[in-house]
């Protein structure tokens, strides 16, 4: 009897055990990675402007001072940037331009959080970088009349593809911040956790940048056009951030099972 007894709870381990990891998956993607996204809306936010606010005055001084603003932009975005008279840019060159980009932004993706182990100040050298040249690259590219190509071969799968980039910079930051500033926990068990978290947090963008690439080999170089290039885009990168602001509100009894980060960010 006691061998039977041990047979059957082995057994019943056996058949349920598997259930609770499974229920376990689908609340990750579904409820828990955008609240650990959304916890945090300082990082995000200093990740979103580290990236963004680069770009926007690169672009305004590439439009004043293209030929300045070029010398930024390397050698595999030069098709985009270089004038090629009124046709634009030609289709091999779109093409290629495209793919690079993609390729550019999966890498910044996982570079941007694996600097946050430098004190998070690799993180920030990275968003700035890859934000300087995005606008080198957008200026040199409206001021050479490839705007319309520019925009026709990035905006589909250009948006969400930063954001991914912000949201997994803002983890490798969250890293970086643990190392600084541990709070009252040691330096070792506040990285420790904190960095559980954040590769959660990659680990759940990687479907979307999985997702943009799907977007950048079947539509955007099928020639959709602008207009359903940016509807596109702005779609999803809205169906994303809305699905951070809805799903990531956490309720209460979440919020206190959620919230591992060593020394919160304001």
């Amino acid at each position: 009897m006691p061998r039977l007894e041990a047979l059957v709870a082995r057994a019943r381990q056996a058949v349920y055990a598997e259930e609770p990891r499974r229920g376990s998956l689908r609340t990750f993607f579904a409820r828990t990675y955008w609240v650990r996204v959304r916890e945090r809306p300082l990082p995000l936010a200093l990740a979103i402007a580290l990236l963004l606010v680069p770009a926007v005055l690169v672009a305004t001084w590439a439009l004043d001072d293209t030929g300045a603003a070029i010398a930024l932009v390397p050698g595999q975005f030069r098709g985009a940037v270089e004038p090629v008279g009124d046709t634009g840019m030609t289709t091999a060159q779109t093409a290629a331009f495209s793919s690079t980009v993609m390729t550019n932004n999966i890498q910044v993706t996982f570079l941007a959080f694996a600097a946050g182990i430098v004190f998070g100040l690799g993180t920030a050298f990275v968003l700035v970088y890859n934000g300087a040249v995005l606008g080198a690259v957008a200026g040199g590219a409206i001021a050479n009349g490839n705007g319309v190509e520019f925009a026709e071969f990035v905006t589909a799968h250009g948006i969400i593809e930063l954001s991914c980039i912000a949201v997994a910079a803002a983890a490798g930051m969250r890293i970086g911040y643990a190392i600084v500033a541990p709070g009252p926990r040691a330096r070792t068990r506040a990285l420790a956790e904190e960095a559980r978290t954040s590769i959660a947090i990659v680990l759940g963008t990687v479907p979307w940048v999985i997702l943009a690439g799907i977007i950048e080999g079947f539509v955007t170089r099928s020639g959709f056009g602008l207009v359903p290039g940016i509807v596109l885009g702005v779609g999803v990168g809205a169906v994303y951030w809305t699905l951070v602001v809805v799903r990531g509100r956490p309720r209460p009894a979440e919020a206190r099972g959620l919230t591992t980060a060593p020394a919160p960010w304001p």
